[in-house]
């Protein structure tokens, strides 16, 4: 495609015969954080990606690499690199607004970057571009460097978003989606809790469920409910179904025998301590009055449209306006920015599809408040 900025040079996707040349201007452009040529490699053959060089006259000029990430509506600018040979001429403007533009046909809207705090002409570029700051992050690069953080919506929707200043905290492992999500509704809510890797194993060992399809147990929502309550919060849980939950993922018929009881232990204690379980499903218009009366809510997902696996995730609700769900995903995998799991947006009929769970169509949220003065 050619350039607006300059006839003398063109933008066309990236591909294999362009590594080596590419991974000598990531040497010249980069004195730290460099991509490999094994990971140039992978990006040029990965699809969740948007790779774009400049070039003129057969020379590579600049690159710009932009991730997708799956089942969302986020682009992030992972590398954006021009020759000494191509500044000034505009090369790094045009190969930005065409990474924007075929992120923007990839169903992205909102586009986030890093840079660093002392690059001054980076910053400058991305500030004529359209973005603005949000955020920051201390000693991000190999040299300790801090960073900026920046995003642009690129693709324009009318909005009107209702957000709550929510706290990220990852998972330490791979079934304490749950405790996670649960933690960092409670740390929102109640400013003097403090979320701890202790914490996060204390939470599931009073949620687990024990088994699940394969491996450890995740977190019953009324488990949470339960746990959330013992802390001082005030709970609701909406379910769509009342029969035990993630039996049906077992084959082990011992197995579905602890799942049953776990799930009727949990109703029980529920009752006891007045603790409302409704059997009912809930809408998005529901989630943003949750939201409006300052209450979170932690949602279960299928990850299928994450990442390929049908595993049920739990991720906490974070904001929401006319085109998206917002959350905070206590999961990152090690091509991601833990950054970029939060404030995740999630196009609403995407969401609407991710929240049913399994061949019984699971959807339960756990709607969280500071105390049981508040109805939920």
């Amino acid at each position: 495609m050619p350039s607006s900025d300059s006839p003398t040079f063109q933008i066309r996707p990236a591909c294999p015969a362009d590594v080596p040349a590419l991974h000598t201007l990531e040497q010249a452009c980069f004195s730290s954080d460099r991509l490999s040529r094994r990971r140039l490699r992978h990006w040029v053959a990965a699809d969740n990606r948007v790779f774009l060089v400049a070039e003129r006259a057969g020379q590579l000029l600049g690159y710009v690499l932009v991730l997708l990430r799956r089942g969302t509506r986020l682009a992030r600018l992972y590398s954006l690199a021009v020759s000494p040979a191509g500044r000034g001429q505009g090369i790094g403007g045009a190969l930005l607004s065409a990474a924007e533009e075929e992120s923007s046909h990839s169903g992205r809207l909102f586009m986030r970057l890093e840079v660093a705090e002392d690059n001054h002409d980076a910053i400058a570029l991305y500030q004529r571009q359209g973005y603005r700051t949000f955020g920051s992050y201390p000693n991000y690069y190999e040299d300790d460097a801090n960073a900026l953080r920046m995003q642009k919506r690129i693709r324009y929707r009318p909005e009107n978003l209702h957000r709550l200043q929510v706290p990220w905290y990852g998972q330490t492992t791979d079934f304490t989606c749950g405790p996670a999500a649960a933690m960092m509704a409670m740390a929102a809510l109640r400013p003097d809790y403090r979320p701890s890797v202790s914490e996060e194993l204390a939470l599931w060992r009073e949620a687990t469920t024990i088994f699940m399809t394969s491996g450890t147990g995740g977190c019953h929502p009324i488990g949470l409910a339960l746990a959330m309550r013992a802390r001082g919060f005030h709970c609701t849980v909406y379910l769509n179904q009342g029969t035990p939950l993630f039996a049906h993922g077992v084959r082990s018929e011992s197995k579905k025998k602890v799942i049953r009881q776990v799930d009727a232990d949990f109703r029980r204690s529920a009752r006891e301590r007045d603790i409302p379980v409704i059997e009912e499903d809930f809408t998005q218009d529901q989630l943003q009055q949750w939201l409006e009366q300052g209450a979170l809510a932690l949602l279960l997902i299928s990850t299928y449209r994450l990442d390929g696996r049908k595993v049920p995730h739990w991720v906490t609700l974070t904001g929401i306006d006319d085109e998206c769900l917002y959350v905070h995903d206590p999961d990152y995998d090690d091509e991601q920015n833990p950054l970029d799991s939060q404030y995740l947006p999630i196009a609403r009929e995407d969401f609407a599809r991710m929240s049913l769970f399994g061949r019984e169509r699971l959807r339960t949220a756990v709607v969280v408040r500071k105390s049981p003065a508040n109805g939920a």
